[in-house]
């Protein structure tokens, strides 16, 4: 008598309006991969959304839809696929049915924005998490005592996170690993010409020499002092001062090679901030001025119509218009 082979891992897909599709397409897929290299079902796989109905993704594609929200078994892994204009794809009926599902137990995991989802259904209390970089500010304004990381994706115990497109695949790969060992997961790895696999320990933005297109020590020093301290900013003498330099040498510097002045570019780096905040929570206008960095409403409201050619506080009905 053949030995009886284990029941198929199985993860439930949870696609909120607006998902990322490069995020959803690089999880299922690294599944499927695992399947067809192991030469047999090791996984299996259902996609849901609140009602059934097949939802848009972020570039307007429709994917057939297995069921509805439904019951769960205790081994399930729930991925909560997100994207853009997350807040306004959560609902009551999706965090009830999630809170109800956690406490028997089913693990959950956040996608892309699905990270906003598990800490706003109270699933991240205790854990550390990420999100997509660009998200990372709101998520920390709205949940102030959740860990946030910048790393590519994060495993808390029955808890996962990753910050979406190809980090996905590396959170998958990992799970891969952990379940069916690091043989399997570098065969999909290979299928999926995937040749540098990230570990929970990367960070998920580029390094600041490759994001500027400079390599200069001292630069990048300040730069990475200049994005650590948005809120509360830095003094042009004292970020000269702490990189070992004179006020002078740094204007040199940075006008060498980025053409702008440190204060300017500091002042980019506020706004874009800013506008991150407007577009992504509802905090009010006076209160993003004052986590940008900026005492004055007037004045933030002044700078932020030169950079972007629009006011704050259009951007914000912008956001809630989409």
């Amino acid at each position: 008598m053949s030995e009886m082979l284990p029941k198929p891992k199985r993860f439930i897909f949870l696609l909120l309006p607006n998902y990322s599709l490069i995020a959803f397409s690089n999880a299922i897929e690294a599944l499927r991969l695992a399947n067809r290299m192991a030469r047999r079902e090791v996984y299996e796989w259902q996609v849901v959304t609140e009602n059934g109905v097949p939802v848009a993704c972020s570039s307007g594609l429709y994917i057939a839809v297995d069921t509805a929200l439904t019951e769960l078994m205790r081994e399930d892994t729930v991925m909560v696929c997100g994207g853009a204009r997350v807040k306004l794809a959560v609902t009551a009926k999706l965090l009830n049915w999630a809170r109800r599902e956690a406490r028997k137990g089913v693990a959950f995991g956040g996608l892309c924005t699905g990270t906003y989802f598990l800490a706003k259904a109270g699933l991240l209390q205790g854990r550390k998490a990420t999100i997509h970089w660009e998200n990372r500010e709101s998520l920390i304004e709205d949940f102030p005592d959740l860990e946030v990381s910048n790393a590519v994706f994060v495993v808390d115990k029955n808890r996962y996170s990753s910050a979406g497109g190809a980090a996905a695949a590396d959170l998958m790969l990992n799970l891969i690993a952990a379940g069916h060992g690091a043989e399997l997961a570098n065969a999909v790895a290979d299928q999926m010409i995937y040749t540098t696999a990230r570990t929970g320990k990367d960070e998920q933005r580029l390094s600041i020499p490759t994001r500027i297109g400079v390599r200069h020590p001292k630069l990048s020093g300040v730069i990475k002092m200049m994005e650590g301290n948005l809120e509360e900013p830095i003094s042009p003498p004292e970020l000269a001062a702490q990189a070992g330099m004179s006020t002078r040498q740094l204007e040199r510097l940075f006008r060498r090679y980025l053409n702008r002045s440190p204060k300017r570019y500091y002042m980019e780096l506020r706004l874009q901030k800013a506008r991150n905040l407007l577009m992504q929570t509802d905090m009010s206008v006076i209160n993003v001025a004052l986590a940008s960095g900026f005492a004055s409403p007037s004045h933030f409201s002044k700078c932020y119509r030169a950079h972007f050619n629009t006011t704050p506080y259009r951007e914000r009905g912008m956001a809630e218009g989409h």
